[in-house]
């Protein structure tokens, strides 16, 4: 294939044109996934678009260098340049969400999960979590997970008549299994959490709380959602998501918890960190702290209560009557049209979501009864409440239909829409 030029390629720059030399068939993938990423609506709720500067880190040399251990306490030499890196995004974590302390190594959200267990647990412990059909996520204690494995997990959920936590349930099985680690935090809980609630359940039954904010750290640190550090001993995250940040994990926690965090992250469960990631996690603190962002991270939630409005006029059931967060779960039983068929159809028409179970879902999760939509990606490419509703009437017309011609038509409309907001503009 040619060397692209400017056009295509807004950020690469000439290292770029060397991969199309090297290995055209990579840089054939690298472009049209960026392609796709440009040509369609992404509404995967764990998806952003992260800033050409966290690419920039992600691609640089850092990503040669070992660098076992924690800054001034290395396994290697050659570590000044990367223990810079790691510091300052320490820092920048500690200032921004007002954290006692904060471990930036973890490679994903799971891994950062599983060096919060190790820290404050045993296997064959007590966890008490969110259903993952409710909601939860697999390391919250699923039987195909290591957490379900290892430990004796014990699940909530939401109640039946409005789909919101069930705190008098989470109590009551607090009560009765006296859980060493109670976990909240989901992947598909479009509600706020009671912090206060759950801390007072933690300290009634002599639990440490661990808060997965994976999902809505972004929105903590752009002052649009309640913070869960004032009540939790230790939060996790992903740096991805709403933060637009690199994909990598995150861990803040009490002082009184920071060596034993520290050492089950390295060397209990990991080896040498990513410091390329590290680099860019600290890029995408350092842009979470400034003002643009908390106006960004607003933006997200009201397009997300715009998103859900305009698909519950679609006929799609809002589970629990709509969102406080960056994501709506939406029942699609009242259109008669299954999750994994709806996700099929719009992906054909441009529009990439995500079938997912809804609490107390009659069918298997591979099939599911509803879908998944966040709207991080969309606010980052400028779209705003009046564009949340063209893009709930091309869902429910795409979700509707499996007739070729009408996924065609949805697909350009949906091409101008992001024609007039790109996702990494050219230049």
């Amino acid at each position: 294939m040619g060397t692209p030029d400017s056009t295509s390629t807004p950020f690469w720059g000439p290292d770029f044109a060397a991969l199309c030399e090297a290995d055209p068939e990579i840089a054939e993938v690298l472009l049209g996934e960026l392609a796709r990423q440009r040509g369609g609506l992404q509404l995967i709720a764990g998806e952003n678009f992260t800033s050409s500067a966290v690419l920039a880190a992600l691609g640089s040399t850092l990503a040669n260098k070992y660098a076992e251990g924690y800054p001034g306490r290395r396994y290697y030499g050659g570590c000044a340049e990367v223990d810079r890196a790691e510091e300052l995004a320490v820092r920048r974590a500690r200032a921004l969400f007002g954290a006692e302390h904060a471990n930036v190594q973890p490679h994903s959200g799971t891994a950062a999960n599983l060096a919060a267990y190790a820290a404050v647990l045993a296997p064959g412990d007590t966890i008490l979590a969110m259903s993952l059909p409710h909601g939860g996520h697999l390391t919250h204690g699923s039987r195909v997970n290591f957490s379900g494995r290892w430990f004796h997990a014990v699940a909530y959920g939401v109640r039946e008549s409005d789909e919101r936590i069930d705190y008098d349930q989470v109590r009551d099985l607090a009560r009765a299994h006296r859980p060493r680690l109670i976990v909240c935090g989901a992947t598909a809980y479009p509600r706020l959490v009671d912090f206060a609630a759950f801390r007072r359940i933690a300290d009634e039954v002599g639990a440490y709380l661990m808060v997965d904010a994976a999902h809505f750290i972004g929105l903590v640190a752009g002052d649009a959602v309640p913070s869960p550090i004032p009540f939790a001993d230790i939060v996790t995250c992903t740096t991805h998501k709403v933060l637009r940040g690199p994909r990598g994990g995150l861990i803040l926690c009490r002082e009184e918890l920071a060596d034993r965090i520290d050492r089950a992250v390295f060397p209990f469960s990991q080896g040498g960190p990513h410091m390329h990631s590290v680099a860019a996690k600290a890029v995408a603190l350092g842009e979470a702290a400034g003002a643009a962002y908390r106006v960004y991270a607003r933006r997200v939630v009201a397009n997300a209560q715009a998103l859900a409005q305009g698909l519950q006029a679609e006929g799609m059931r809002a589970v629990s009557g709509g969102t406080d967060t960056h994501l709506a779960l939406l029942d699609l039983r009242g259109i008669g049209v299954s999750g994994s068929d709806a996700e099929r159809r719009c992906e054909r028409a441009g529009i990439t979501l995500n079938k997912n179970a809804i609490p107390f879902d009659p069918v298997k999760p591979m099939i599911a009864s509803g879908i998944r939509v966040g709207t991080a990606a969309v606010t980052t490419q400028g779209m705003t409440e009046t564009d949340m509703k063209e893009i709930a009437l091309l869902i429910g017309r795409a979700a509707r239909e499996d007739d070729e011609s009408v996924l065609r038509e949805v697909r350009a409309a949906v091409g101008d829409l992001v024609a007039t907001h790109p996702a990494y503009p050219r230049r």
